[in-house]
């Protein structure tokens, strides 16, 4: 099949990153798998994952862009009805269960790939401001000033972020620590 318009070439890329989640199901390829394992996997060609998503880094960044996505629609509807206190808890929960720690190493990798080639993650690295726009909006409706509100969000994922990256690390160790961790981060908002 020839596509022609680059409206055929985004829903064939699309289509194969629907093909790759449904391989992959909640896991990530690891980066040590080559191209041509992970489309067989999917049931496709490498050259067509290379064509549509330019190299492994590539196919790990759509993949968990897509995931990050669909977590968030969760995360957004759990938020609808709850408070800031709520989203931070409900995000450290859906991003520390054992089946998400793959997701959390490749999230990780992709990360410090998108530093040091930033051009080649743009879409990616768009989408880092997502949970912190979701907590803004929390902490606005909750009586804090937009600049306040953006500021704590900000705040707060980072500090969640840096609690998965130890959990990455060191699978287990600061688990008991981490919720008291994320008590406190909860606790200095009010402050």
């Amino acid at each position: 099949m020839i596509l022609s318009s680059s409206e055929g070439r985004g829903d064939a890329r699309e289509r194969l990153l629907a093909r790759l989640l449904d391989a992959f199901g909640v896991d990530l390829p690891s980066p040590e798998v080559s191209l041509r394992e992970i489309a067989a996997r999917a049931g496709t060609s490498h050259a067509l994952l290379r064509y549509h998503f330019g190299s492994l880094s590539g196919v790990l960044a759509a993949m968990l862009g897509q995931q990050r996505s669909r977590d968030n629609a969760r995360l957004i509807e759990a938020a609808r009805h709850g408070t800031f206190d709520d989203l931070v808890v409900a995000i450290w929960r859906a991003y520390l269960r054992p089946e998400q720690l793959s997701r959390a190493r490749a999230f990780f990798h992709v990360v410090g790939l998108a530093a040091h080639r930033p051009e080649e993650f743009r879409e990616f690295i768009a989408s880092l401001d997502d949970l912190t726009g979701l907590l803004a909006s929390l902490a606005e409706r909750e009586g804090l000033g937009a600049e306040a509100a953006l500021t704590t969000a900000t705040v707060t994922i980072a500090a969640l972020r840096g609690l998965l990256l130890q959990e990455v690390l060191t699978p287990g160790a600061h688990s008991d620590g981490a919720a008291d961790a994320v008590a406190l981060i909860l606790r200095m908002r009010r402050s």
